[in-house]
């Protein structure tokens, strides 16, 4: 059962995870159409990087920011996936309580840098829009490279508060998770401790990523909307709105699925509701977030086309 007798209680000593359904009939299907998610991510965002990286007209702070959010995108699927694939076909889905522990610390690490990421990219949208002369000065490559470090740093900062914090409780009624994957929410769920101070640390943190990010976004969009009106060109607006609107499509599908799931007290913690959003911000987005990119971008849909084309010639 994953159960060790310590002192005159029994210490968990590995995870049941109960994945997305119990359902027989459901578990061949699943893992078709999540494998076919799973791969498409892997292709689409590692497809995204390559021809950032191998066409220069694309070696932009903007193009720069959006390779490293595939990255991230990438790596965030390749943390969810695997082990959620293996356990719809396996008898016994568990998971040592080492290994839930990194899951968790990479999947809260990589939520928080995606977050950041995108207030990063909201952040040289309104220097591109509001300060054209200045924009190359201002995000230089060195101050492109520092801000993603930064991100970087709090985000594995943030998470390993949290998965040591998760970590210390005792889970000592059970070892079934209600989730497929090592999250937080589900963990606290399932804690015999006191866990006041993670529902406050999760709060707090979670309002100074998140929150913060937001705000960010929502201001510089409150300097970038009436800048892209003054445009007098139509073809420069059509082109600025198209980018802008790319990034908030990604925005508002991300910060709206995470504040749902982290925002609530643990008490109103819903298994079915909160497997759909998790569903949805661990595998659909990174799905979703080349698509996105690459159907309103001119640049990203020249540089295809111009790798095609050299594909073809080569062919």
């Amino acid at each position: 059962m994953g159960l060790m007798e310590e002192g005159n209680h029994s210490v968990v000593t590995e995870f049941i995870l109960s994945g997305l359904t119990d359902r027989p009939e459901l578990q061949i299907p699943l893992f078709v159409l999540f494998l076919l998610i799973y791969v498409t991510t892997l292709m689409w965002n590692g497809g995204m990087i390559l021809l950032i990286m191998n066409d220069h007209r694309l070696h932009t702070p903007m193009y720069f920011f959006l390779c490293n959010l595939s990255f991230c995108d990438l790596c965030y699927s390749s943390t969810v996936a695997p082990k959620m694939l293996q356990n719809f076909l396996a008898k016994r889905k568990s998971i040592s309580r080492t290994a839930c522990a990194v899951q968790m610390y990479f999947s809260v690490s990589l939520t928080d840098i995606e977050c950041l990421l995108l207030a990063v990219m909201a952040y040289d949208r309104y220097v591109a829009i509001c300060n054209p002369l200045l924009y190359t000065v201002t995000m230089s490559r060195q101050l492109c490279s520092q801000l993603v470090a930064g991100v970087c740093a709090m985000g594995l900062v943030d998470s390993m508060i949290h998965t040591c914090l998760t970590f210390r409780l005792s889970f000592c009624h059970s070892n079934i998770i209600s989730h497929f994957f090592c999250d937080i929410p589900p963990l606290l769920a399932l804690s015999c401790s006191d866990i006041r101070i993670n529902e406050i640390v999760m709060f707090a943190c979670t309002c100074i990523i998140i929150v913060s990010s937001v705000v960010i976004v929502l201001l510089s969009y409150v300097y970038i909307i009436p800048t892209i009106l003054q445009i007098r060109s139509a073809e420069g607006q059509h082109k600025a709105f198209s980018t802008c609107a790319c990034h908030l499509t990604a925005v508002v599908i991300f910060y709206g699925t995470l504040l749902f799931i982290y925002l609530r007290p643990t008490s109103s913690y819903s298994m079915d509701t909160d497997k759909i959003a998790s569903v949805f911000y661990s595998l659909v987005i990174p799905l979703l977030n080349p698509l996105i990119y690459s159907l309103r971008n001119r640049e990203v849909k020249d540089a295809l086309r111009k790798a095609r084309n050299k594909l073809l010639t080569h062919a």
